[in-house]
């Protein structure tokens, strides 16, 4: 099932592992300041959350011969954590509600790899390994994008 996905799955174990690391040093940085806005320490929970998916996700992908169902339900879980992590910071961004665009439209950033993640976990479960490691790899891409927009929220704009 995951032969000839290992080079994709190296390359992005290490690109995710290595942007939750920038996403945790740039909260810490300016923590201070990103506590002051009641949703941006959420939308920085749920970008490490949908990391870790993709952590999840790529390190099962690098285990030799797994079996579907577990190689899907792995995927599974790690989505709906991320996905717990996405609600949160959906509620809190609502409740705050924003000067500067809409709220959902600025969750959806993050919605977007997290339901891929769960589509392509759900599909592997069902039986359709290919389909679902594509789902899988685009929920990767995509959460290194979402959590890129989010590293530079709290390292940049979070200051203007």
């Amino acid at each position: 099932m995951l032969d000839g996905w290992s080079e994709f799955n190296v390359a992005m174990l290490g690109a995710t592992a290595a942007l939750a690391g920038l996403l945790i040093v740039a909260m810490s940085v300016n923590i201070a300041e990103i506590l002051k806005t009641p949703s941006l320490p959420g939308r920085a929970a749920a970008a490490l959350a949908a990391l870790m998916a993709a952590i999840v996700v790529t390190a099962l992908g690098l285990v030799p011969n797994p079996p579907e169902w577990l190689f899907g339900l792995g995927a599974l879980l790690a989505g709906a954590l991320a996905a717990v992590f996405e609600y949160r910071a959906t509620r809190l961004l609502v409740a705050e509600g924003s000067r500067f665009g809409s709220p959902i439209a600025k969750a959806a950033a993050g919605w977007l790899p997290v339901g891929l993640f769960l589509v392509g976990a759900v599909l592997v479960l069902a039986g359709l390994p290919s389909a679902g490691l594509a789902w899988l790899a685009g929920a990767s891409i995509l959460a290194i994008a979402s959590a890129i927009l989010h590293a530079w929220i709290v390292l940049v704009e979070v200051l203007r």
